[in-house]
């Protein structure tokens, strides 16, 4: 490279200190600056590294001698907002011209610049960086326009908190760093304050500081200068995410050789914050109340369900001004939608876009700024994070009544669906109301609400609802007059929570408390529990609780008396969704624990109705109970296909609960199978061998699952009891050494990629899964190494790899060379058969993206 007179290589600003992650972005820069891209806009929030990407994608590119490459820096911060393009022009030639002692015009001068040839008379491929281009978008968009009109084959690269607006723009957004990258930036920044991070307590409270800050780069760099002044322990307290959080406060980091913007986390957000309007102000400063959502790095994506922002009628709902008061509205309904849009693209707001939705939030750090500046709204009339908070509080309160009053019915998919995406919300709303006097029970509705939509089963945890249900309930105490239908309601939901989660000690106290609720003349309730069989007046939730006892704390068949009789009076109240519910413990208890009659009667009945209802959920539960019966009592083979229909539904909408079960049941199913097949006096025992190394597989993969999960299979009662039974039955075909064998195996499989539930359901081969790349020595690659053969693979050359990597020919000649001796292969052409299928879609995209 060659550049103008800046200090550096081509103009670029000097490297201060070691760059950290970023790979997938510079490979992106390198990718479109080796192919037509004109215009490649990085954008992102403030201080998220785009001006520092920029910077070494260029020194990356000046490294390799893949094409001869100019480059030029313009610094755009100094210009005032809203510069027109003259005074755009004007600030891009004084950085890009060394001296010009002609009386042609800026543009004139500027052209002639950017189009000068070389000494062999061809012009080199010229990349103009335009640093900083969010507050002179009117002057610096027509700008970028003529020149890429004016100056053939230039390529322009744009850090900006926005979009310029360009018809062919190429837009990379800067994410924050990965999880492993904050950490090593952290510890970097760290060192230079004479307080490294070393021990495993240390790293972990930097782990989880890093997540505070959303791993934003900039404010990492700001939280490692404080161990000039405080210990992690005291910088992690600080960030609490609510209107007391230090961060803001935090004293200035340096102030030499950086931006005077980046001094303070309060600089960067403010920067952006005065370029918005008045009203745009207004609304980021209310959607405070709502959440703290985030933003991640790619490569700790996992595929979970989106379960962050809120959404558009929320927003609306809860910030617009009441039009039907006598004050003027001062932002009314219709324009949200609009402001939204504008946060957005000044990267104040992230949108979080699914294929048929899109949600909001503001990050931590935003949301602690808007609350402080909501805070400053407030008058002595007003109390305004108050008002909205209630707001807030009584639309999910209103929102999760509605869904769990009709998620029996046919929209009842969706709402079920909606309640597993606002699981912080509805815990921020529950905090709202336990906090303001008077308001409890809306938190405890919220709490039974969520229940009834199993939320807790899927975007939750058991453990914390249960919590936050037993505050609201406590908190409910202190008013006047007592809600005590609904602290009973609470107390039996959390009594049978209690026993699915194996605190069964809990549990019996829980269920006590109820029935002295319901019954408060101590004779009248003595032995209530040998009256199963008589109805003594218990409401149906207690009911429901005492029947979940009975399965799992007590292996007690009474559970389908105590249960089919909750089941009715829960549809005597009307509500049909509950008794749904009790249904379904009532064919689980039939099918455990019941007559033969009994279990093909009610498991058939409930299959029956819940065919015929249409309610996905409900025939998927129907599936699971009517396996039961049919392995234990007559047909383990066509509960098999049963079971893979029910796990195939609650695999798909996160039900973790209920798929890992599943999975056992197949082992129960496996089991009988072989035993039916020894007492038939038939056994194929190629056949038995197979089905037990299945067994052991699926238990190994179990085992884990439920440690992960904290699913406590001792205070399963029945289930706990046929997963024995079945690897009993499993050990005694294999042997001890061969099932421990095939258990360890099973014990591979990787719980964050669903291997366990994929393996049941019959989409993944053992093969496939843990030892995946066992036939080849592809394992033995580093990463890099594995791109590098990717790229080979898809026909990219030495030198395009290199230019496309930032590295230099003889480094990728030595990666290949490299990749040669581990795959013990002698040409390119071999490399493909030794790259695992699970990379075939990239392989496909780079030879697409190849140059020509």
């Amino acid at each position: 490279m060659d550049g103008p007179r800046q200090k550096g290589v081509g103009g670029l600003p000097v490297l201060t200190h070691s760059f950290v992650g970023r790979d997938r972005e510079l490979e992106k820069i390198s990718t479109l600056l080796l192919g037509p891209a004109r215009l490649i806009t990085l954008i992102g929030p403030g201080g998220i590294g785009k001006t520092r990407l920029a910077s070494e994608a260029l020194h990356r590119c000046g490294r390799t001698e893949a094409r001869k490459t100019r480059a030029y820096w313009v610094r755009l911060a100094r210009l005032s907002p809203d510069s027109d393009t003259t005074a755009v022009a004007e600030e891009v030639a004084h950085a890009v011209i060394e001296a010009d002692f002609s009386g042609r015009s800026a543009w004139d001068a500027l052209v002639d610049t950017l189009t000068r040839t070389d000494t062999t008379g061809r012009a080199p491929h010229t990349v103009l960086v335009l640093d900083n281009c969010e507050h002179v978008l009117s002057g610096v968009g027509p700008l970028i326009a003529d020149l890429i009109d004016a100056v053939p084959g230039l390529s322009i690269v744009a850090t900006s908190r926005e979009p310029i607006g360009w018809i062919d723009e190429h837009l990379i957004t800067v994410p924050p760093l990965s999880h492993r990258d904050a950490l090593a930036l952290f510890r970097q920044r760290a060192e230079l304050t004479e307080h490294p991070v070393t021990s495993k307590d240390q790293t972990t409270t930097a782990a989880e500081i890093c997540r505070h800050i959303n791993n934003h780069p900039l404010y990492i760099q700001l939280a490692a200068a404080r161990l000039l002044r405080q210990p992690l322990s005291a910088i992690l307290r600080g960030l609490t995410g609510h209107v007391d959080d230090t961060r803001l406060r935090w004293s200035y980091g340096p102030r030499v050789g950086t931006d005077p913007r980046h001094r303070a986390v309060v600089d960067v957000i403010s920067w952006s914050y005065e370029l918005c309007s008045d009203e745009e102000r207004l609304l980021f400063d209310r959607l405070s109340v709502f959440a703290a959502g985030y933003v991640t790095n790619p490569d700790d994506t996992t595929g979970a369900a989106l379960d962050v922002g809120a959404e558009l009628e929320a927003i609306e709902t809860v910030c617009c001004d009441d039009e039907t008061s006598d004050t003027q509205a001062t932002l009314t309904r219709q324009e949200i939608e609009g402001l939204l849009e504008r946060l957005v693209d000044q990267s104040l707001v992230t949108a979080h876009r699914t294929t048929t939705s899109v949600r909001y939030s503001l990050v931590e750090s935003l949301r602690v700024f808007a609350q402080q500046r909501l805070l400053q709204r407030s008058t002595a009339a007003v109390d305004e994070p108050t008002r909205l908070a209630l707001r807030h509080c009584r639309y999910y309160h209103d929102r999760i009544g509605y869904a769990a009053a009709n998620w029996f019915s046919p929209e009842g998919q969706d709402l079920l669906d909606w309640a597993r995406t606002v699981w912080a919300d509805t815990l921020t709303a529950i905090e709202t109301s336990i906090t303001t006097p008077g308001r409890a029970g809306d938190g405890l509705e919220i709490c039974l609400g969520l229940i009834t939509l199993q939320v807790c089963f899927t975007s939750g945890s058991v453990r914390e609802i249960r919590q936050w249900t037993l505050r609201c309930l406590d908190a409910t105490r202190a008013v006047t007059p007592q809600p005590t239908e609904l602290q009973i309601g609470a107390m039996a939901t959390i009594a049978w929570l209690a026993t699915l989660q194996g605190t069964l000690e809990d549990a019996e106290q829980m269920l006590e408390d109820c029935v002295t609720a319901c019954i408060p003349d101590p004779d009248a309730r003595r032995n209530w529990r040998d009256t199963a069989e008589t109805d003594i007046g218990l409401p149906a939730p207690v009911e429901f609780a005492w029947g979940a006892e009975l399965i799992f704390a007590r292996r007690d068949a009474r559970a389908i008396t105590v249960l089919s009789r909750a089941r009715d009076k829960f549809e005597a109240y009307g509500d049909h969704g509950a008794a749904s519910m009790n249904e379904l413990f009532t064919a689980l208890a039939a099918g455990m624990l019941g007559t033969a009659q009994q279990a093909h009667e009610i498991t058939q009945r409930y299959l029956d109705r819940a065919t015929l209802s249409g309610i996905p959920w409900e025939k998927a539960c129907a599936e699971l109970t009517r396996s039961t019966a049919l392995t234990r009592h007559g047909n383990p083979t066509e509960a098999l296909a049963l079971e893979r229909s029910s796990l195939a539904y609650h695999l798909a909408t996160n039900e973790q609960w209920a798929a890992v079960w599943l999975v056992q049941y197949r082992t129960w199913s496996l089991a009988h199978i072989i035993t039916d097949s020894i007492v038939a006096g038939k056994p194929d025992r190629k056949k038995l061998i197979a089905l037990a190394t299945e067994i052991a597989h699926l238990a190994g993969g179990t085992t884990i699952l439920r440690a992960k999960l904290g699913i406590d299979i001792k205070a399963s009662g029945p289930l706990l009891d046929e997963s024995e039974k079945a690897i009993a039955v499993a050990r005694r075909v294999l042997g001890p050494d061969a099932f421990a064998a095939a258990e360890a195996r099973g014990m591979r499989l990787r719980p964050e990629q669903d291997e366990v539930q994929r393996l049941a359901l019959g989409t993944l081969t053992i093969d496939t899964a843990a030892d995946a790349d066992a036939t080849s020595h592809w394992h033995e690659l580093t990463p890099t190494e594995q791109q590098v053969a990717i790229l080979a693979a898809a026909g990219w050359t030495n030198i395009d790899i290199a230019f496309r990597r930032g590295k230099s020919p003889r480094t990728v000649d030595a990666q290949i060379a490299a990749i040669f001796n581990k795959l013990t292969i002698t040409s390119r052409a071999d490399i493909s058969a030794h790259i695992p299928s699970r990379f075939a879609d990239q392989v496909r995209d780079e030879t697409a993206r190849r140059p020509r």
